[in-house]
């Protein structure tokens, strides 16, 4: 029997390959399984272990997560720190540098 998260899990990496492009044959080359398995995963006929899900998610170039309903994600963030992440996720490393320098020296001044 299909459990709906592992239904969801599959939409999700369906829904993901797609925006990327990737075939399913692209995605089982990438994680050493055949497109077969990939659509078995898709539709929730197959369980994704956690290790092959973590494989799929770095082929697929996004975290884990976004593989899981919201609400299973913990702890939730507000909708000023997601644009703040994913800013900082597409920033040059340059800007990521400085960044994070400000913080540093916030955190200072406010810690005396």
């Amino acid at each position: 029997m299909t459990h709906e998260i592992d239904k969801h899990v599959g939409e999700r990496m369906r829904a993901i390959r797609h925006m990327r492009g990737m075939t399913q044959t692209a995605l089982g080359e990438a994680t050493g399984v055949k497109f077969q398995q990939i659509q078995k995963y898709e539709t929730g006929a197959n369980r994704v272990s956690a290790s092959r899900l973590t494989e799929i998610a770095a082929a697929l170039e996004v975290p884990v997560t976004d593989f899981f309903p919201k609400e299973c994600a913990k702890p939730r963030l507000t909708h000023d720190e997601q644009n703040l992440l994913e800013s900082f996720r597409t920033a040059n490393q340059h800007v990521k540098d400085a960044i994070l320098s400000i913080i540093q020296k916030v955190g200072e001044v406010a810690n005396g």
